[in-house]
């Protein structure tokens, strides 16, 4: 597990950014084992950790906790940016919390622009 981030994090949302409200639970790092998915599954707010913008297991993570029925709160957290937003979304993320710094880099109106991930998402489309 890592750390959390700080007050100063910004959560974007499909309908923009919002201030950090609540940190979560616990915060898994993109390295934990799927056996220990199931001792979590009660949480309310889980944070994944992506440590780097080029590591993208917290994405399989995130889609196992949800294959495994964990019905609260899901929030990628760490290095991201707003292309991967809509796979975030896709994968059973609820929201995604990046530092001030990045959401300052990458404003607002390029995180929502991938919002319209159910438009894309290709799977869903399939099994409808």
């Amino acid at each position: 597990m890592s750390e959390q981030l700080n007050s100063e994090d910004i959560i974007v949302r499909d309908d923009g950014f919002h201030p950090l409200d609540v940190q979560a639970e616990l915060i898994l790092a993109p390295d934990t084992a799927p056996e220990e998915l199931v001792d979590h599954l009660h949480r309310d707010l889980i944070g994944i950790d992506f440590p780097a913008f080029s590591d993208g297991r917290g994405f399989t993570l995130a889609r196992r906790l949800r294959e495994l029925g964990y019905q609260g709160r899901l929030r990628a957290t760490g290095r991201l940016i707003a292309d991967q937003y809509a796979m975030a979304r896709r994968v059973g993320f609820d929201e995604v919390q990046v530092a001030a710094d990045i959401a300052a880099r990458q404003p607002q109106d390029q995180w929502v622009a991938r919002s319209d991930w159910r438009d894309f998402d290709h799977r869903a489309n399939l099994a409808s």
